[in-house]
């Protein structure tokens, strides 16, 4: 009896709808296998690429890089991150300027040999074209400036007597006759020593002055000044007189500011949005990987049922494959439902852990039967959240409990909680104790690193990402993890707000 493929849909589906660019490429010659719309919009070359090479689809990318990199990623199973990439791209015959973070991420099978490259792909090319759209308003801003009335101002540096213009007078709000001592009182006494440091290197250097200060301005204002001026030396080279102009800069300094936050806000916002690109891609390149295996296995099973004529056991086979079907569809309906929270900034839900639990222990069933494992779990409580990223969160955690195992002595894990109150606060506090091969007390904290791995990948596999996602999802719900200190096995203790106060991005 064959599989329910209708999980292949909902993945294709998945795939093509992302809002980013996602590619497959195989073998040396990297021959694109999977292309989403994204993808080829992104390169422009038309939507008939699949099965022709990379690099004979995009052979502007010659002499980057990039294609050395493809291959880099293929023979040593690493996978390769770059940001703020600058790619010309040749796009209805004009080259075309982008800015991409991208990966290539591999993909292995289950002897875990690489066969190709997963490449997803944020474009970035407004916020580099905002910065620098920052950078020529700034320039602009200076021009305005300088085309503006200046405060002038001359001082002899013989008998320190100072003239100044009207303008001068203004910006600093002075009234003459101004003296150099009534000058420096004008200004905050946190930035006099500004001054005289700018007075002290221009007479030891080049004769210019420089400087950007704050001046009050009424009895609680201030406002920025930039001054310059040049010193006039007379023909023994002794200082003469200090030439110069200053201007209100007030409102360059807010705009900068305003800019500079500007910048900072949407930073920020690409760093959430590539930490839910590098969630996707973790969970399509592995949690995916464990219903598939399950619907292979048992679909193996069910044949041979059917061959020997064993219906019931066919039958049973056959209700392993819909489930693990339909957990796939769950997964992929999850993935897109948190997509849809992100972009719409809803609130959460309200998920019971034991759920959120049981549907992790289903999809690493056929594991846990092969190391024979016993896990015992009592986590009746609920906590809001966004489900499929506490089931990842579980899923991580109990497989790596069962992977990195002692050899010949099958797994025990065991997952409990207690109520917490803090600052009048309602924390889960779950603890996920194994009798594993456990971690080295100076590693406690160095696991949730991104890409961190304590040990060989021919001994264990993995891509050194899980912990650092658990982290990335718990301190997404405001939460905390960490690793204790045991004498056998490992112990994770996750502090969980019963209720969110705010919605979660």
């Amino acid at each position: 009896m064959e599989p329910d493929h209708n999980y292949i849909q909902y993945l294709h589906d998945v795939v093509e709808n992302a809002p980013f660019p996602i590619g497959v490429y195989t073998g040396r010659e990297m021959k694109v296998i999977l292309a989403n719309h994204a993808l080829k919009v992104a390169w422009g070359k038309g939507h008939d690429i699949i099965g022709r090479s990379y690099m004979d689809i995009l052979p502007e990318l010659s002499g980057l890089g990039i294609y050395e990199k493809l291959w880099e990623v293929l023979d040593t199973g690493e996978p390769y991150h770059v940001k703020n990439s600058k790619v010309d791209l040749v796009i209805e015959g004009i080259l075309t300027t982008h800015y991409f973070n991208y990966d290539f991420i591999p993909l292995k099978d289950e002897q875990g040999r690489v066969y190709g490259v997963m490449n997803t792909a944020v474009d970035v090319t407004d916020l580099n074209v905002m910065r620098q759209q920052h950078y020529e308003a700034e320039s602009r801003l200076k021009l305005a400036v300088e085309a503006s009335d200046f405060g002038t101002y001359e001082t002899n540096l013989i008998t320190q007597e100072v003239v100044t213009s009207k303008r001068f007078n203004i910006i600093w709000g002075l009234n003459p006759p101004v003296t150099r001592e009534a000058i420096e009182q004008q200004l905050l006494p946190e930035d006099r020593a500004i001054r005289h440091d700018a007075h002290i290197r221009a007479l030891e250097t080049d004769g210019k002055v420089e400087y950007e200060a704050r001046v009050k301005q009424g009895h609680d204002g201030i406002k920025w000044l930039r001054v310059k001026g040049m010193i006039q030396r007379d023909s023994n080279g002794e200082p003469k007189t200090l030439l110069g102009i200053t201007q209100d800069i007030t409102s360059e300094r807010e705009l900068s500011e305003s800019l500079r936050s500007l910048v900072t806000e949407k930073t920020s916002e690409l760093q959430r949005s590539n930490e839910d690109l590098l969630h996707f891609a973790h969970i399509v390149s592995h949690d995916l990987k464990e219903p598939i295996r399950k619907i292979q296995i048992f679909n193996g099973m069910a044949k041979e049922a059917m061959y020997k004529a064993e219906y019931d056991k066919s039958l049973f086979y056959n209700d392993k494959i819909s489930h693990s079907s339909k957990r796939m569809v769950q997964l992929v309906d999850g993935i897109l439902n948190y997509s849809e929270i992100n972009a719409k900034h809803n609130t959460v839900e309200e998920v019971n852990l034991s759920y959120a639990i049981e549907n992790s222990l289903h999809d690493l069933e056929v594991l846990i039967n092969e190391k024979n494992a016993d896990i015992t779990r009592n986590l009746n409580v609920s906590v809001q959240g966004f489900p499929v990223l506490l089931e990842q969160l579980f899923y991580n955690l109990i497989n790596n409990a069962l992977k990195f195992s002692r050899e010949g002595e099958p797994p025990r894990i065991v997952l409990s909680y207690t109520m917490e109150l803090v600052k009048g606060t309602d924390y889960a506090v779950v603890s996920i104790s194994d009798n594993g091969i456990g971690i080295p007390v100076d590693c406690l904290e160095k696991i949730f690193k991104p890409f961190t791995r304590l040990h060989s990948k021919d001994k264990y596999q993995g891509s050194g990402l899980g912990l650092a996602l658990c982290r990335r999802i718990v301190e997404r719900h405001n939460g905390s993890i960490v690793a204790l200190e045991k004498a056998i096995g490992s112990e994770f203790i996750i502090r969980l707000p019963q209720y969110q106060e705010i919605a979660l991005v």
